[in-house]
């Protein structure tokens, strides 16, 4: 008995697994507007492009549609949500508020080992070209800064809904990346935001994130206008 429970367990871990990875892989092409919004999803198509079972990427699709990536329809399918310019403000809005207060908790709550992984992370922006990266590169850079101060700051509740906003407003950058006059400074001002959070400066911290935040909304808007 107890080595079948053993097993049993085991393939639950596996499947869990699976379904995480075919969850990675397809939040990612729809953050990068690989899957285009408003785009129909076919699970079977996905198992087979990804070399994943059907059951793993349902189990991933119902995640994203908790994630507001996908929006499913009885008898019609799964679809890529469509990214409306009119979410910029209220994703915005939100951000504004939880990201200073997840930077501000980060410099004060960080650990040590925390504190080193934004170091590793601050070098890698500091070393970045954004001239010449892929903008799967800046994404992945991006993402890690935010990612790495959500950890940080050590409340899984907080972490969890901001990843969920940032995703949502990546896809909303995605639609302008090639527009952004000044990429590289967008990316490079992740220095000292960083610096912030690893030396405890908790107001220093907050407001740069904060200035972040407003400066990205502002970027955005900028490029979608001019289009």
């Amino acid at each position: 008995m107890a080595v079948e429970a053993w097993v049993s367990a085991g393939d639950v871990a596996a499947k869990r697994s699976l379904a995480d990875v075919a969850y990675e892989r397809i939040r990612d092409r729809l953050l990068m507007l690989d899957i285009k919004p408003g785009g129909l999803l076919h699970d079977d198509e996905l198992a087979k492009d990804l070399g994943i079972g059907r059951t793993p990427v349902r189990e991933a699709l119902k995640r994203l549609e908790l994630d507001r990536l996908v929006v499913s329809y009885p008898r019609r399918g799964t679809f890529a949500t469509r990214v409306e310019v009119t979410d910029l403000a209220f994703i915005s809005e939100i951000r504004m508020q939880l990201e200073p207060l997840a930077a501000s908790r980060a410099a004060r709550v960080a650990t040590a080992s925390a504190r080193e992984q934004l170091r590793s992370v601050m070098r890698a922006v500091e070393a970045f070209d954004a001239n010449a990266a892929s903008v799967v590169e800046t994404l992945r850079l991006d993402a890690s800064v935010h990612r790495g101060i959500y950890a940080a700051a050590a409340n899984p509740h907080l972490e969890d809904v901001l990843i969920r906003y940032d995703n949502l407003a990546t896809r909303i950058w995605c639609m302008v990346l090639d527009r952004l006059p000044d990429l590289t400074r967008h990316v490079h001002e992740h220095v000292d935001l960083l610096r912030a959070v690893i030396d405890g400066d908790e107001a220093g911290a907050a407001n740069l994130a904060r200035i972040h935040v407003g400066g990205f909304e502002h970027a955005v808007r900028e490029a979608l206008f001019a289009a």
